[in-house]
């Protein structure tokens, strides 16, 4: 197969990691800079140029976008669906999972376990939105945050409303949501491929931190998962629309939740965790999964 890996920099450990699985299953994987790549929407001829050439003849495209380019590069990953290239994840998925407030709305609809998650326009009602997350401490996250940064643990009332009232006096959207006390700083990655949960990881947050994103100084270790938080990660993929991507999960009281589903998932830390092979596991699916000519459409634009 003729594999496009649509990336920034090549040389981060998961790029490097799929660009090694592809070649070791007799694949061509050919890095596309996302951001250096030009789009010509013309009349039954969709393209993208790259490095003055056309990009033909492509199997099959492994989206990799930062959030900081979200919008750029799902314009070039619908131009590669246009073609008739097939989609590891599909443009309307990402763009589904990079908008927090959307995923935790289609996760609900699904009866997928969820914190209690509130929203609101108006900074006057502080107040209101904490009490319907049920009262503080709560946690409080920027819309457009990743990997730990934009999250704040309110740790009463009048600090939570504080922070609400700054962030939308900025005019910056955020949601609330109850703090998992249980959790005890801990959380669980599962890297779900198709429907199957292929690795998984726990996560426990720096002394003193809550967060536990391995970004932000945390440490990881191999757990075994329960059914429960099984099925429940993969329903969220599935509402999600995602082929591949990682859930992030706590466990609760009442069952695991769901805290995020990241569709373009690092592999370092799950990979060094558990010591599974996620990145051949990836190409293999995709060997299965993608035909040239072949896109599954569920919902382009």
């Amino acid at each position: 197969m003729k594999i496009a890996l649509m990336c920034v920099n090549p040389t981060v450990y998961t790029h490097e990691r799929l660009i090694e699985a592809a070649e070791k299953r007799g694949h061509q994987i050919d890095i596309v800079h996302t951001l250096r790549t030009m789009i010509n929407i013309a009349s039954h001829k969709p393209a993208l140029i790259y490095n003055d050439q056309k990009l033909e003849g492509y199997d099959a495209v492994i989206p990799r976008i930062g959030a900081s380019i979200t919008f750029y590069g799902l314009a070039v990953l619908r131009q590669f669906e246009m073609m008739g290239v097939y989609p590891l994840n599909e443009s309307v998925a990402i763009g589904r999972s990079r908008d927090k407030l959307r995923s935790m709305q289609l996760l609900s609809r699904k009866g997928i376990g969820l914190p209690v998650t509130t929203f609101a326009h108006d900074p006057k009602k502080s107040a209101e939105v904490v009490k319907m997350a049920g009262g503080a401490p709560v946690v409080i996250k920027l819309l457009e945050g990743t990997q730990g940064i934009g999250v704040v643990l309110a740790e009463t009332p009048k600090s939570a409303q504080s922070v609400i009232e700054a962030f939308r006096g900025a005019n910056v959207n955020i949601l609330v949501q109850e703090f998992i006390k249980e959790a005890d700083g801990k959380d669980i990655r599962c890297l779900v491929i198709g429907d199957k949960v292929v690795a998984s990881m726990e996560r426990t947050g720096a002394e003193g931190d809550f967060r536990s994103n391995l970004h932000r100084g945390g440490s990881a270790k191999m757990i075994k998962i329960t059914p429960q938080e099984r099925s429940t990660a993969v329903g969220a993929a599935s509402a999600m629309g995602l082929n591949v991507c990682g859930v992030d999960l706590l466990r609760a009281n009442h069952g695991p939740v769901v805290m995020e589903v990241n569709s373009s998932p690092g592999l370092e830390g799950i990979e060094k965790a558990s010591g599974i092979d996620v990145a051949d596991k990836i190409i293999e699916y995709i060997e299965k999964n993608g035909k040239f000519g072949k896109t599954k459409t569920r919902g382009q634009g």
